[in-house]
């Protein structure tokens, strides 16, 4: 797979003049960061599959390479003791394409991007930033074995925590997004993933009561 994403990734920096060597660099360290031990979810799986959605909906985007950006780095710094992981990975890309002289204001938008990964929020008229945010969540619409599968690695990403402690975290997590009008905005996504998302949802929440 490094190979193909690394293909994805030169043709993405493509148009910007990047320097091609600095280019890989900044690409190993991305995969170096994603390959750390102690992820099982949060991998570079998980950037192909936003990747993928992104490229399906292009017609849907009016800025395609900052989402795409936004894809690679929204979790490149993960710590699932932490509770600003967004935030350090904004600031990591922003350095990063610093390095690769891309413009300021195409940096600043990823790292806003990157942000709205956090709350999963973004203001009504950001279309691109549902989109990112609806390519991030796809996984809560998988068929039931992709998502159970995806519910174990959550699992094991933190299995520091207590059986009873995650159930009761997890399931208030899970609430929360049930709790929501929709949980993808742009209508392909709603119509493929939503009813199957929350179906989802409710079979998890159910592990965790009693």
């Amino acid at each position: 797979m490094d190979e193909a994403l690394q293909a994805q990734w030169r043709e993405l920096l493509r148009p910007f003049a990047a320097d091609e060597t600095v280019g890989d660099e900044v690409f190993q360290e991305l995969t170096a960061r994603y390959e750390e031990d102690g992820r099982f979810y949060h991998t570079l799986d998980h950037v192909a599959d936003v990747l993928a959605i992104l490229n399906q909906n292009a017609n849907l985007i009016h800025h395609l390479p900052a989402l795409q950006l936004a894809a690679w780095f929204h979790d490149a710094i993960y710590d699932p003791r932490a509770g600003d992981n967004e935030a350090q990975s904004a600031a990591w890309a922003g350095d990063a394409l610093r390095r690769l002289r891309l413009p300021d204001n195409l940096s600043a938008r990823v790292s806003q991007l990157i942000l709205m990964t956090q709350s999963h929020q973004c203001p009504p008229e950001d279309g691109d930033g549902w989109l990112l945010l609806d390519a991030d969540l796809s996984i809560l619409g998988a068929d039931p074995p992709t998502y159970d599968g995806y519910a174990r690695a959550i699992r094991q990403e933190f299995a520091f925590v207590p059986k009873i402690v995650y159930g009761s975290v997890r399931r208030q997590v899970l609430r929360r997004f049930l709790e929501r009008e929709r949980l993808y905005f742009h209508p392909p996504l709603f119509n493929k993933l939503e009813y199957q998302a929350r179906v989802n949802l409710a079979r998890e929440i159910a592990r965790y009561v009693g």
